[in-house]
């Protein structure tokens, strides 16, 4: 018989169990609850192994791959964690390794939960709640503008600063520590940052002049005044430059017109008396739309002066050729600065000059200018349309203004029949509001092209004398002086009057004789 073969096959088995190394912690750039470790091992003795498992000893968080180390992700942050490893074949997984050192899972920190934003000057304070730190702590939080990627760090409430007055935005934040940066919150409240509103009055007491911090949500707050430096008698007029920066008052004594450095109160008085005009200042002063010049209406000829305005006065600009010879009651910049407009006392009642660093040629339409003293004049905010203030009726008048006077719009139906002493557009040039004489003393009217329906609410308006009117900045309110107490009142202002603000307690005791906001 032939002698039987042996044939040779080889042992199969399951792999050794791998002897477990180091597990290392994987922070860096690692998502919040998304935390990761490196688990090394070498593999046992006996049949090969194909591939190797790392496994988490909680969660149940695996890794599998061809050779050490392993990168076990999805382990939750500030969590601890142990590791085992098995080794498999074809044959089939070995039992598991001992259990490595433990390491705690970090990663960037949990979004912060947003809170509330709140508006400031040219910035806005954000507020939030801190969510958890990733198990590494949080070095930095980081606040974040839409639009403009503005930034502000710090605990909260963050101040973000270098934003546009006037422009809505929302606010993220951010945290960061040693791994890395959050996701974003989500987006804040939208908020409109505002410069600081301060109400200027000018009054025939001492001081001749206060200024108030105002909010247009509470009313009257902290009075800043600095009767050591002003004038000794009547402040007539006042006038914020548009910086808000300075601001002028004029009196009935020389010097005639003065001016203070502003920020949160009177700084070192800027007045030139030897180039000042000698007769009173009357009604009032203005800026120009630049802050570069001032202009003051006068009882003596010429009837109206300009200077030159950037730290003090500087040279006097005058043509008295060309001025008026009647009362310089009230004068006024168009918005370009570029034309300046003066009311008098006699015919033509409201005059007109080109202006750049001086007067020149007068633009002036007598047949179409109102037969009655001309209190004040007033620019609409778009310098298309002169608007004019006059003792008879009727007592307020307006007039297209390209280069010259043009056809004069009135409605005499609806203005009132006592004095019209002053008068201001709001910035959106749809309102116009006049103070009187007469009660009520504030009314309103719509703008367009010609005058509207009234407003007026005299319930609520006060019992003096209607001196001087002046809109807010945001036209959200209405100031109105009187020659009784309370000396200013202001009104909540939409479409028509709302609740008055006032705080007689902390006003002046003399009339109210001009607001002016800024």
């Amino acid at each position: 018989m032939p002698i039987l073969g042996i044939v040779a096959s080889s042992v199969k088995a399951a792999p050794g169990i791998p002897i477990i190394g180091t597990a290392t912690n994987v922070g860096t750039s690692r998502a919040y609850n998304n935390g990761a470790a490196t688990v090394t091992f070498t593999a046992g003795a006996g049949a090969g192994a194909t591939s190797f498992t790392a496994t988490s000893n909680t969660g149940g968080y695996t890794a599998t791959g061809a050779s050490s180390p392993l990168t076990v992700t999805g382990l939750q942050s500030s969590s601890s964690y142990t590791f085992t490893v098995t080794a498999t074949n074809a044959v089939g997984t070995s039992a598991a390794s001992s259990a490595s050192n433990s390491i705690t899972a970090t990663t960037v920190p949990q979004a912060p939960t947003i809170g509330t934003a709140t508006t400031g000057n040219a910035s806005a304070t954000v507020t939030y709640t801190a969510g958890a730190n990733g198990g590494s702590a949080v070095t930095t939080f980081t606040a974040t503008s839409s639009p403009g990627s503005l930034t502000g760090t710090g605990a909260s409430p963050i101040t973000v600063s270098g934003l546009t007055n006037g422009t809505a935005y929302t606010f993220t934040v951010k945290a960061t520590n040693a791994n890395g940066i959050s996701t974003a919150s989500s987006a804040s409240n939208s908020i409109t940052p505002v410069a600081p509103l301060y109400l200027a009055i000018a009054h025939n007491t001492s001081p001749n002049i206060s200024v108030y911090l105002f909010s247009e949500a509470t009313g009257f707050g902290s009075k800043y005044s600095n009767p050591a430096t002003l004038p000794a008698t009547d402040g007539y007029g006042v006038s914020f430059n548009s910086a808000g920066t300075a601001i002028a008052v004029n009196s009935d004594a020389s010097p005639y017109i003065q001016a203070y450095p502003w920020s949160a109160g009177f700084g070192t008085k800027y007045s030139d008396p030897a180039t000042l005009p000698t007769g009173a200042a009357y009604n009032t002063l203005a800026f120009n739309s630049a802050g570069t010049s001032i202009a003051v209406a006068h009882f003596t000829s010429p009837r109206v002066t300009a200077y030159p305005f950037s730290s003090g006065f500087g040279t006097k600009y005058s043509d008295p050729a060309t001025l008026p010879t009647g009362f310089g009651f009230g004068v006024c910049f168009n918005p370009a600065g570029t034309v300046i407009a003066v009311g008098g006392s006699s015919s033509p009642f409201i005059q007109a000059y080109p202006w750049s660093p001086g007067f020149g040629t007068k633009y002036s339409n007598p047949a179409t200018l109102p037969a009655n003293t001309v209190y004040r004049p007033q620019f609409n905010p778009a310098g298309t349309d002169i608007i004019c203030a006059t003792s008879g009726s009727p007592n307020l008048t307006a007039y297209p203004w390209s280069s010259g006077f043009g056809t004069k719009y009135s409605d005499p139906a609806t203005l009132p029949a006592g004095n019209a002493v002053s008068l201001s557009f709001n910035t959106a040039g749809t309102t116009v509001a006049v103070g009187s004489g007469t009660s009520p003393y504030v009314q309103a009217y719509p703008w367009s092209s010609g005058f509207g329906t009234k407003y007026s609410d005299p319930a609520t308006l006060p019992t003096g004398y209607g001196n001087g009117v002046s809109f807010s900045l945001s036209s959200q309110s209405i100031a109105v002086a009187h020659t009784s107490s309370p000396f200013v009142s202001v009104y909540a202002w939409s479409s028509g009057f709302g609740t008055k603000y006032s705080n007689p307690a902390t006003l002046p005791t003399g009339a109210g004789m001009a607001p002016s906001y800024v």
